[in-house]
């Protein structure tokens, strides 16, 4: 490839080799063979990298590209390969003779670390020796030098970003494994996204994804995910995006580019339940033993499971209340108030007064009061009345306000470009008020 034609955007090729079973039960389900041009990375121990990550103020600006070197590749061509577009260091690693040595002791299959700049410009770049050492080619002032591995370690508490993308060929767990993304951003991937994708059931061969998260490196030089700041998902045809943006008042989310929260704004389980062991309406009480009217809905679960608040909102009651045993309600906007009983206990800290989140934990599942076995009693009551929780339809999140948007608009703007350049996709731009 001649140097003009280098390609202008960033992007990771995945591993399409074919894993085993899938982790916490994220299985395609329609599985034809593997894409036959796909690789499989391969990742060797190796010394702690000495990528010295940015400064605190440039941490939104860097990014990282983690990839593995092919059997006789030159480091030009590598660099092509991955798109990152700096004529500077092409000439560089193609015309200075320690670098050219260098280059014969790359070790194959081995992950070279990247830390470009916002314009694409790369900072430093590390390199895995068939010696077991790393050695680091680094931007100065001056233009380009070579570093041999330094002694101190990398650890920092600023993070930089790094950059993954996949496509699905058995699981998600299984192509995080091949990317070299981190289980733990696999899972939050799967939360993130989880209102909108059943990933037991809706994943399919061919979905893909783009995430950009965080990353500090530990006293050992090794990488410690963080959040998620952006992410893509295409499930079946569907492009699902989402930036986290965190507001005026310091309460962090994931919206959508239009600035609208992703997925409900009520859970309608706040708890991972197996079964409904009482619907709503009419029954026959269990200890009472006569006929009445069951105003939640009961989900039955093991003692001591989670449960959530089904949606942001004020605790109004946080104790025992009757045969409810012990029982807590959450005030909503709009009218809208949920109670959750039968606890097992409380989260700790919580009681009367105290702001929740969607998601946040209240208690545990039990079988305190009115309960012949572990169960959670869930109401949702709309101006003081009760409604059947599986058949109501539930108030959709509130947007950002305006003055909100405009902020969110500007600063997660970067954010949509990176996943633009990783997916080669356009950059989606809202429409303005």
């Amino acid at each position: 490839m001649h140097r003009s034609t280098v390609r202008r955007h960033l992007w990771l090729r995945t591993s399409m080799a074919l894993y085993g079973a899938a982790v916490f039960g994220l299985a395609v389900a329609a599985l034809s063979d593997p894409n036959p041009y796909g690789r499989k990375a391969v990742v060797a121990e190796l010394p702690p990298i000495t990528l010295t990550p940015p400064s605190s103020g440039d941490a939104a600006h860097a990014y990282v590209i983690r990839e593995a070197f092919r059997r006789g590749e030159t480091l030009p061509a590598f660099l092509e390969r991955i798109g990152a577009e700096d004529e500077a260091l092409l000439d560089y690693t193609s015309l200075d003779e320690e670098v050219r040595a260098i280059q014969r002791q790359l070790r194959a299959h081995s992950t070279a670390t990247v830390r470009l700049r916002a314009d694409g410009q790369v900072d430093a770049l590390v390199l895995p020796l068939v010696s077991g050492e790393r050695v680091t080619i680094r931007r100065s002032d001056e233009g380009f030098r070579l570093e041999s591995p330094a002694p101190e370690t990398a650890g920092s508490t600023h993070p930089f970003l790094e950059l993954r993308q996949g496509v699905i060929t058995h699981s998600l767990f299984a192509t995080a494994a091949e990317i070299g993304m981190p289980d733990a951003i696999a899972t939050k991937l799967a939360e993130i996204f989880g209102t909108e994708i059943d990933f037991s059931r809706d994943l399919r061969e061919g979905d893909s994804f783009a995430v950009i998260y965080e990353t500090t490196l530990d006293a050992e030089g090794l990488p410690q995910p963080g959040e998620i700041v952006a992410a893509e998902f295409v499930n079946q045809g569907k492009r699902h995006v989402v930036l986290r943006h965190t507001d005026a008042g310091g309460k962090s989310g994931y919206y959508t580019p239009d600035g609208r929260v992703l997925g409900t704004g009520f859970l309608r389980y706040p708890l991972q339940f197996t079964r409904v062991s009482s619907s709503f309406g009419a029954r026959f009480h269990p200890i009472k033993k006569e006929w009445r009217h069951h105003a939640g809905t009961d989900f039955a679960a093991a003692p001591g499971t989670p449960v959530m608040a089904a949606s942001d909102g004020v605790v109004k009651f946080a104790g025992w209340q009757n045969g409810y045993g012990n029982f807590v309600l959450i005030e909503h906007r709009s009218g809208y108030a949920t109670g959750y009983g039968h606890l097992k206990g409380f989260e700790p800290g919580l009681k009367a007064g105290k702001r929740v989140s969607q998601g946040d934990v209240i208690g545990y599942v039990g079988s305190t009061g009115w309960a012949t076995g572990p169960h959670l009693h869930y109401e949702v009551r709309i101006g003081g009345k009760a409604q059947d929780p599986l058949k109501i339809a539930l108030p959709a999140p509130e947007p950002l306000p305006a003055r909100e948007l405009a902020r969110f608009r500007q600063e997660t703007g970067p954010l949509l470009d990176k996943l633009a350049l990783l997916t080669r996709t356009p950059t989606e731009v809202a429409a303005a008020d």
